[in-house]
């Protein structure tokens, strides 16, 4: 159960397999009262989302397989996949050596052989098919018997149905000794189907390496530490904020935790950081970090469920779940082309019964329809390429919120960035000293923020071992500061009056305590890195750039000009910049806001789209599209860059499939391609469709520094953005 009382359910369905089934599924499902139904088809997945008490999640199980599926666990989910992708395998070896030897024995009876031998190789034809057909297609027979049973259609009912009749239609010629025969167009439409089947399983547990990777650094156990200092090894779910945990070296932090002295920690897999980072007491661990000293002490701050690590795996599979406009086109059109498929191969059986050809050809001809109709293509135009951009984009450091964002992103015409925390790191100035006493008390507030100045201020006291003081009645106050109690008297580290104070205070971070005067706390910034790059790149490629920031003018405004920023909007509150972002959309910009902090959270949900450093506040991260797991801020070019790349090639995937059909459905409707040619043209667009997507998987940067302009009006002729001066798209 959440926060916000919604209560949720991750099943494995493993049969889900094509763009059909998504509908089915989330249509029946939707039927449900109070139930949000999303479909991962990367996954094989379905989540359940309800806030009814009285919702019983079984019912939804029971729906499912009524429908012909088999929901599980997601524990055997991982086990399942890999059976599957053996079970595929296998079924292509045996479809891929019958179709080489039923095909050689084809061109000898098409070369012309007598009637003896033809039928002897009619019947060894048939001797080599009907075992293998019964065998490999086994994928496609199961699919389309569980969606009948339902009274469904998918995109496997055409299929099962034209192998069948392909080789119920050549047995009967064998056995008749009469007409031609189609072995080999049955057993090979069975082998590219697999052999496309088999390169998606591969494309789609490629993308799903990002998640796994992520998943292997949680750790299933952790040593607790008892009151009595007796130490037990328990579950991770087990462990509560406040536990102290004990963890060796070369161990990962299991959860979410506070060091307990010092220790230096790998962080290069859980946030992309390259070097060991030293840890001092009270400083924050996220989970998956790996120790590199020990023993050490943690005391955890959040369960695993609520863990950094956990969060960013959920956010991959809900990019995953999520589906921008072309998606649910797709998804719309598989859902009629199923039906539409069998009145068009009814239809051509029927015209050609009429014009007078033999029974024989006419059903040859209907099952050249029902498999050269197959939406195979179509179904895959758009996951194809979303799972790909989500791979990409993971394996930079960028974890995306929601399928939509890609879309909202490829529209970004331009950019707004908060200044503290996200274009610069906040640290304490070492020329203006500050006593240990003001430091200790600004410390103590500053550990109850999550405002980057707090922790510069939290570092510095940490780095002069400095005690930590209890505080009481601590508040955050959105915008300002924090407050508590320290030492039995009020104090109040931020800008402006303390609460207590009418007016006065301090237009930069102070400490305020009650009865004493304000001290003024020195805080320096040093740029984030990539700042200066990315602000660069942003203005050759067009794309106009602010700032919009609490801090004071000055600051911001010298930080502007370092940057070469001329929008600065400073000294602003939460609402203030709610209200420039909402009246930008509402004139019809779609600007990007990068922010990180807690008074953030309401922008980045109200800018069309919107990113958040990985040291971000939970609201911000919350409210965010995309989370930055890197500290790097050129990644923000990736991806706008691929952003724009995958709707380019969401536009070519759906060209080739629009293409196919046209030349393909009048050629095999008119007679002008047999089953054999028809299983091999289906198969290649889906093949080339997934092949274009993949293009999209490499390594590359998309960005090279290049100086032409983009006409961000036009977001299909926009040119993708890179890390450095300037911004353009590769193909």
């Amino acid at each position: 159960m959440r926060q916000d009382g919604t209560a949720s359910l991750v099943l494995s369905v493993p049969d889900i397999h094509c763009a059909a089934c998504i509908g089915r599924i989330e249509d029946a499902l939707g039927t449900l009262d109070d139930v949000t139904p999303r479909v991962n088809f990367t996954r094989k997945t379905v989540s359940l989302a309800w806030q009814s008490p009285d919702f019983d999640p079984g019912r939804a199980v029971t729906m499912l397989r009524n429908l012909g599926y088999t929901p599980q666990a997601l524990a055997q989910s991982a086990v399942r996949r890999d059976q599957r992708g053996a079970e595929l395998l296998r079924c292509l070896a045996v479809a891929g050596f019958a179709a080489m030897n039923v095909m050689l024995l084809s061109i000898s009876v098409w070369s012309g052989a007598d009637g003896a031998t033809r039928a002897f190789l009619n019947w060894f034809s048939a001797l080599i098919a009907l075992p293998a057909l019964t065998y490999a297609a086994r994928p496609f027979f199961r699919s389309a018997y569980g969606a009948l049973k339902a009274r469904q259609l998918n995109m496997d009912v055409p299929i099962a149905l034209a192998i069948v009749l392909a080789a119920g239609l050549s047995l009967s010629e064998t056995l008749s000794g009469d007409g031609e025969t189609y072995f080999d167009a049955a057993i090979t439409l069975t082998f590219f189907l697999l052999a496309g089947r088999v390169l998606d399983h591969l494309t789609r547990e490629r993308a799903r390496l990002s998640v796994s990777r992520l998943a292997a650094l949680r750790a299933p156990f952790a040593h607790r530490v008892a009151t009595d200092g007796s130490v037990a090894l328990v579950p991770v779910e087990t462990i509560e904020p406040g536990d102290v945990m004990e963890l060796a070296a070369g161990e990962r932090v299991p959860v979410d935790a506070s060091v307990v002295g010092e220790a230096s920690f790998d962080l290069s897999l859980a946030t992309g950081e390259s070097r060991p980072v030293m840890k001092r007491d009270g400083e924050e661990i996220l989970a998956g970090a790996l120790a590199l000293d020990g023993p050490l002490r943690l005391r955890a701050r959040r369960v695993a469920a609520d863990s950094y690590l956990a969060q960013l795996t959920a956010l991959q599979a809900a990019a995953e779940e999520a589906r921008s406009t072309p998606a649910r086109i797709a998804d719309r059109a598989a859902r009629i082309y199923a039906p539409a498929v069998h009145l068009v191969a009814l239809a051509t059986f029927i015209g050609w019964l009429v014009v007078g050809v033999g029974t024989g050809t006419a059903l040859a001809t209907a099952i050249a329809v029902l498999i050269i109709t197959c939406p195979c293509a179509l179904g895959l135009a758009v996951p194809a390429v979303h799972v790909a951009a989500c791979d990409r984009l993971f394996r930079r450091g960028l974890a995306i919120k929601d399928g939509a964002a890609l879309e909202r992103l490829r529209h970004v015409d331009e950019v707004v960035f908060d200044k503290t925390g996200t274009l610069t790191v906040p640290t304490l100035d070492g020329d203006r000293p500050i006593s240990d006493v003001t430091l200790a008390v600004a410390a103590a507030l500053a550990r109850h923020s999550t405002h980057p100045m707090s922790r510069a201020v939290v570092r510095a006291a940490e780095s002069r071992g400095l005690a930590r003081r209890p505080v009481e009645d601590v508040a955050e106050l959105r915008g300002r500061g924090v407050t508590g109690s320290v030492d039995g008297r009020r104090a109040f580290l931020g800008r402006g009056p303390a609460p207590w104070q009418a007016s006065g205070g301090s237009d930069g971070l102070a400490l305020t305590v009650e009865g004493e005067a304000t001290v003024p706390i020195p805080i320096t910034e040093a740029l984030r890195p990539g700042a200066l790059q990315l602000v660069a790149s942003l203005k050759a490629s067009g794309l106009p750039v602010a700032i919009l920031s609490g801090d004071g003018r000055e600051p911001v405004e010298r930080l502007a000009a370092r940057l070469g920023v001329s929008e600065v909007h400073a000294q602003m509150a939460p609402a203030e910049k709610v209200a420039w972002l909402a009246a930008r959309v509402e004139a019809g910009a779609h600007p990007l806001m990068v922010g990180d902090g807690l008074n953030d959270g309401p922008a980045l949900a109200t800018a069309s789209a919107s990113i958040a450093p990985a040291d971000a506040s939970d609201l911000s991260r919350t409210a965010a599209d995309i989370v930055m797991t890197g500290d790097d801020l050129t990644d923000i070019a990736e991806a706008l860059a691929t952003a724009r790349k995958a709707h380019r090639l969401i536009l070519q995937n759906f060209g080739i499939a629009a293409a196919y059909n046209a030349v393909a459905v009048p050629v095999a409707v008119m007679g002008g391609a047999s089953p054999l040619v028809a299983a091999v043209a289906m198969s290649t667009s889906s093949i080339l469709v997934t092949l274009n997507a993949l293009r999209l998987v490499g390594t590359r940067p998309l960005a090279a520094i290049r100086r032409e302009r983009v006409d961000v009006d036009r977001p299909t002729a926009h040119k993708a953005l890179r890390t450095r001066p300037s911004l353009e798209g590769g193909m």
